[in-house]
């Protein structure tokens, strides 16, 4: 069976790629597989050169990983309500940074297919997600589906 891996992020960025995503799957007789990607490389990205405490720099990590769970659930509702019609719809969260995270589970041959939004995942704020589809279609042999 075919299976067609889309990025979700909760938000109007992902919404035109989903229906995209969930037409293909019902045309295709498919496996969906929605994928939220939990941005755990904020640590890396803001440094340890905080002029301020050790314990302002947790706050705004802690700040950030509370955000990024309430827009998993956003994405995980999104995508439920997408795919009421799809028996063959599931959601998934990989850890990492988007592009990696993206790139690794097609690279591990999760899915024959990718569909995401032009702008998926800039809610998150990393300057990476921008070239998102620029990257997954240089580092992936499947076919990736910008919407």
């Amino acid at each position: 069976m075919t299976t067609i891996a889309i990025a979700v992020d909760g938000t109007k960025a992902s919404a035109a790629a989903l229906a995209f995503a969930v037409a293909m799957a019902k045309s295709e007789q498919a496996q969906l597989n929605g994928v939220f990607v939990l941005d755990t490389g904020w640590v890396d990205f803001i440094g340890n050169d905080w002029q301020s405490s050790r314990n302002a720099r947790q706050g705004f990590l802690d700040y950030v990983r509370v955000e990024l769970e309430q827009q998993m659930e956003l994405a995980r509702q999104q995508f439920a309500e997408a795919t009421a019609e799809c028996p063959n719809a599931r959601f998934s969260m990989l850890p990492g940074d988007p592009a990696q995270a993206l790139a690794g589970l097609m690279r591990r041959g999760g899915a024959d297919a990718m569909v995401l939004g032009s702008a998926v995942y800039q809610t998150c704020g990393r300057p990476s997600v921008t070239r998102l589809a620029k990257f997954l279609r240089k580092n992936v042999s499947q076919p990736v589906y910008v919407i």
